[in-house]
């Protein structure tokens, strides 16, 4: 699993790096070129689903990959997010309230059935360190000669408030107006090692998809 490749399901969130570049939301960083930085990134996490981990095939037949053994093929899809940072509570956690939907589809049609799909939600830090991973599932119901079915899901995600917060000194040096004929006016802050090094620490993403075994995996990555 590639977790830094994230899908287009990815929301919009200045709390990504890659963010700072593609949205343009309130409370992300915002480069103003004649004054410097205006605003300061969010505490909330980009959400998004990696890559390969969005769909799940299962077969009729164990080890036979084949397209006339597929069994049933699901999607998850239309990932939300709605985010509480704790600001305004004085809390110590930023809680990211994550729904997906999963449309799902059968070849066998016949009589009707209930099908339990396995599915995680993992917070990273800085782009590559697991904080938690938690399993969930997420169950569909066919009726009777149905071909389709969808379900819902929900699953709140938690962060240290803290952790997702900028230091005062190295907000501060971002922020800081600079004039002209300062000798560090034509300096991007974000460039410092010292800068980029904070932002990636104070970054989480919340990643979810389905939990696959090595073999959907390579199926996924390799079709």
């Amino acid at each position: 699993m590639n977790a830094r490749r994230l899908t287009a399901t990815v929301l919009c969130s200045a709390a990504a790096l890659a963010a700072l570049s593609g949205c343009k939301t309130k409370g992300e960083i915002v480069v103003d070129q004649g004054v410097g930085i205006t605003s300061v990134r969010t505490a909330c996490p980009a959400v998004g689903i990696p890559e390969y981990t969005g769909d799940i095939t299962t077969f009729r037949v164990p080890n036979d990959r084949t397209a006339q053994n597929i069994d049933l093929v699901a999607n998850m899809t239309d990932v939300r997010s709605q985010c509480n940072d704790g600001s305004q509570a004085g809390a110590d956690k930023v809680t990211a309230a994550i729904s997906f939907q999963v449309l799902a589809r059968r070849n066998d049609t016949a009589g009707a059935r209930r099908v339990t799909l396995p599915y995680f939600v993992s917070v990273l830090q800085g782009g590559s360190s697991v904080v938690s991973k938690r399993v969930g599932t997420v169950t569909l119901d066919f009726a009777d000669g149905a071909q389709r079915a969808q379900a819902s899901g929900t699953v709140n995600a938690f962060i240290d408030r803290g952790a997702a917060t900028l230091p005062q000194e190295i907000r501060e040096r971002i922020t800081r107006k600079r004039k002209a004929g300062d000798t560090d006016a034509a300096v991007d802050p974000l460039a410092d090692p010292e800068v980029k090094a904070a932002l990636a620490r104070a970054s989480f993403e919340v990643l979810i998809g389905f939990q696959l075994d090595e073999g959907q995996l390579a199926y996924n990555a390799t079709r």
